[in-house]
């Protein structure tokens, strides 16, 4: 089977749980490497990050420019008028990864999915309607693009959902980030919600509250 290139990182050998990062469009799976030391998490806790690659695609908001992209955008309205179907095709190639993760011993409930930005709107799409239990979604700067569309998974319906966002974000505004929530309030989700004074990035409080989400869920002393 073939998978997307990632990078990964194991905080120690045989990793017993896992965290699939997303990044955002026009970046790479580089992106957030350099957060895993920050994240504080035990010494002693063996999890591997994995972060992949999206696909090289034209971007019709970038005048069509290749670049990498989880999916085409096709327009910046706060509607966000995207391509639902390389929106999925990226969703199953998550999907592949969390399988490769079970054959190498990560039981599903241990694996968080997180996403920035167009990332995110590919994490929500996973972690909703992924047939097995997850440890969670993370939603990083980000919007919920299948909202009218996703089939959820029952395996998933009490999944714990944290959403972060800067209240300065001109690429993705924060009325974005307040809609996810109402919307997977409406669905019956319990997601919880934290805002920072920063623009479409991160920033280092957001890196601690999301080690601290990340022990909390993946069970890690």
């Amino acid at each position: 089977m073939s998978y997307l290139n990632c990078i990964e990182i194991e905080t120690r050998p045989s990793p017993d749980a896992a965290v699939i990062w997303l990044h955002g469009l026009g970046a790479s799976g580089h992106d957030f490497e350099p957060v895993v030391p920050q994240l504080q998490l035990p010494p002693e806790a063996a999890v591997r990050f994995v972060f992949p690659h999206a696909p090289v695609l034209p971007v019709t908001i970038n005048g069509g420019m290749r670049m990498p992209a989880w999916y085409d955008i096709k327009a910046m309205d706060v509607e966000r008028a995207i391509d639902t179907e390389q929106l999925m095709d990226s969703a199953r190639e998550i999907e592949k990864l969390i399988e490769r993760e079970v054959e190498r011993g990560v039981p599903t409930d241990r694996i968080i999915i997180a996403g920035f930005s167009q990332g995110g709107a590919v994490a929500y799409q996973v972690g909703l309607a992924y047939s097995q239990k997850l440890a969670g979604i993370l939603g990083l700067s980000t919007y919920f693009a299948t909202a009218k569309t996703v089939e959820p998974s029952e395996a998933n319906r009490n999944i714990p959902i944290r959403i972060y966002h800067g209240t300065h974000d001109p690429m993705v505004p924060e009325v974005l980030g307040q809609h996810s929530i109402s919307t997977l309030t409406e669905m019956g989700y319990k997601p919880e919600y934290k805002t920072y004074p920063m623009d479409h990035s991160v920033c280092l409080e957001e890196i601690v509250d999301i080690g601290q989400f990340i022990r909390t869920h993946l069970r890690l002393s």
